[in-house]
Parts: structure tokens; sequence; C-alpha cells
């Protein structure tokens, strides 16, 4: 088989990004002896600047005929916010269906958490986030817009279907990753008594089909609380598309930053994407000082989800070894070596037995 990968570098940084992690892929492919093939993509700013388009009509359909997508950063600063992220991001993860937002949630040896008393063996979970309901739909709307009598609405959609396919896949993947064996429901049910009574009972109807697996709840405050205090608690968190939206970004920052935090976007039966969850950074683009180690973990994430598991390891292990032998930080501009540079040094230790 020879995988067929959609390329979208997107903007600011994201081209950076994602030319590094297209070298590791050369290099990890020469290794274990798959064959790819990748199509480019200019979506984007720059390209809704020079045309006035987001996404072209055909391009869902064309997508769809990957085994998968390796998205770099979509955000412009000369384009109003909630353009591109709506036209591009959105419609992506509407239109391909993919319905999981997965997030790791992982500290590795040599890199700095802001909590005290907490290291790789504290912060090892993953986050299950659903990913095409709730409040992001869109639905809603305006009465009286402009007067002193307006009302706005955005309503949070929440379906069985939807609810049940999103913990199911959270328990299936607590199954696989055999850690703790908890999957955590994150919730409001106090005060969102609707939507969270509908995730509640679906929660514990699904979770009765998998005995070796322990149940808990807890409130989406609490959840916060309780990742900075005790993150050791938690394997698999599920959640709603807002909560998750707000918690996996706690949880880059207690794993060291949105430089080594990578996500998924995942449609099981469909193409799915793949991208390093920090935004466009324009004010680093062209300065080749990025840290690309986010994009590169998002390409490890493409390839096990392609059943290169291998390979995909072999990634982690490159990006632990480079995060506990060389760089000073995981900042941009401090981390004590160029954007190609971390590149280079993730490929030298592919080979890493």
């Amino acid at each position: 088989m020879t995988y067929r990968i959609a390329v979208i570098p997107g903007d600011g940084t994201g081209p950076e990004q994602v030319r590094e992690g297209l070298k590791v892929l050369e290099a990890v492919a020469q290794l274990e002896g798959f064959k790819y093939e990748t199509v480019v993509y200019d979506f984007g700013g720059e390209r809704y600047l020079r045309t006035g388009e987001t996404l072209p009509d055909s391009a869902i359909e064309e997508l769809k005929q990957f085994h998968a997508i390796y998205l770099g950063a979509i955000g412009h600063p000369d384009v109003k916010p909630g353009i591109l992220e709506k036209g591009i991001l959105l419609r992506l993860r509407f239109e391909l269906d993919q319905y999981i937002n997965l997030r790791p949630v992982k500290l590795y040896p040599g890199v700095e958490t802001p909590l005290k008393d907490k290291g790789p063996e504290d912060i090892d979970f993953v986050v299950v986030r659903e990913n095409t309901e709730g409040l992001y739909c869109g639905a809603g709307g305006f009465l009286r817009r402009g007067t002193k009598d307006e009302v706005a609405l955005q309503i949070s959609i929440n379906t069985y279907k939807g609810v049940e396919r999103c913990v199911r896949y959270a328990f299936e993947y607590c199954r696989k990753r055999n850690k703790k064996k908890k999957v955590t429901l994150c919730g409001k049910t106090n005060v969102l008594t609707y939507a969270f009574d509908l995730w509640e009972r679906v929660f514990h109807a699904v979770g009765e089909e998998y005995p070796d697996i322990t149940r808990d709840y807890a409130h989406v405050d609490a959840i916060c609380m309780w990742m900075v205090k005790n993150p050791e608690w938690f394997d698999v968190i599920v959640t709603d598309n807002m909560f998750g939206d707000i918690i996996t970004d706690l949880g880059a920052i207690i794993q060291g930053g949105l430089g080594i935090a990578a996500g998924a976007n995942i449609n099981p039966q469909g193409v799915s994407m793949f991208e390093p969850i920090g935004g466009s950074a324009p004010k680093y683009a062209g300065k080749n000082q990025i840290n690309p180690l986010a994009a590169i973990l998002a390409l490890a994430m493409l390839l096990e989800h392609l059943g290169e598991e291998r390979a995909a390891a072999r990634i982690e292990r490159a990006v632990q070894e480079v995060c506990s032998k060389h760089l000073k930080s995981l900042a941009a501009g401090r981390m004590g070596y160029t954007t190609s540079e971390v590149g280079d040094l993730v490929v030298r230790y592919l080979d890493l037995k």
C-alpha cells in the first residue's frame, strides 16, 4: 500500500513546522519500509486574501480520497478572526465527520511542567473531546441585533448518536491504552441539566459493556482543579466540544506548553486530520525559530492511526531523546536550536533501539 496524505501547511509558522514533519516522515518511511505520497494544498489566509475563498466546493470530496490529512496551522493576522477557523477548520471537521478530537497530555523526561513536584509518571492521560456537536455547531442567532434589547442565542446541540459514539470511542481507547483503565466523564450536571443528563445516561449505559474499566465523573471546574493538583488521577477524560476545547489547553500547559502538544481530528470510518494544537504564531513566521515538535508528534499520531505503530513509536522515542538531551526550552526562539536543527535531531534519533 502507498499512503496518500493531504498536506495543508496553512499560515504563519505552519509551513515551517510541516516542513520538519515531512522531513521526519521521509526518514521514518525509509527505516520502516512503507510508501507514501503527499499532495500539498494552499488553504489558508494567503489564499483567502488573494481569492476570497476558504475552501473550494470540490475540496471536501477531494480530501475524502486520502488516507489522512496533515495540517500545519490556520490563522492570519490580516483576516478577521473566525473566517478561516469556521471556513476551513470547522468545515473540515464537520463535513468529514471527524467526530473525535483526541488530545494526549503527556509529560516527557527533560520537559519542565509548571506543576510543583510532578513528573512524567504523574502526567500521562488523554482527553477525548466530542468534535462535531455542542456549542460549536453554530446553532442560534440574534433578535433585535444592535439595539439595547438585543438577544443573542448560542445553542448546544447534543444527540444520542453523537454522544454515544464519542463515549464508546473513549472506552475503546482506554482499553487499548491498558494503563489505569479508568474513564472520567467531564461535565456540569448540576447546571447544564439537559445536555449532561444525556451525557451521563449514555456514559453509564455504554460503560456497562466495559466491566474491566472504572467509571468516574467530575464537574468541569473540578477537572480543571485536579488537572493541576492531581493529574495522576486521570487516564482517559471524555467530554463535550466546548469543555474539551478548554481543558485541552490546560493540558498543553501542564505537559510543557503548546510547542509539544499534538492533536487529532478523527473519523474512525473516514479520513482523519492531524495537527499541532498551537496557533500559527505569525510573529515567528520565517524566522526558523518555532518549535516543530508538536507537528512532529502529530505526524506520529497520523502514522499510528494508519497502522504504522512502529514508525510512530520511533518518532516518539526520538522526540523524548531530543527533549531530554538537547533543548534548553520548548519556547520559540529559546530552544538553543533552530526549527530545522530540531527536525534534524529527531531524524538522528529515529534509529534508536
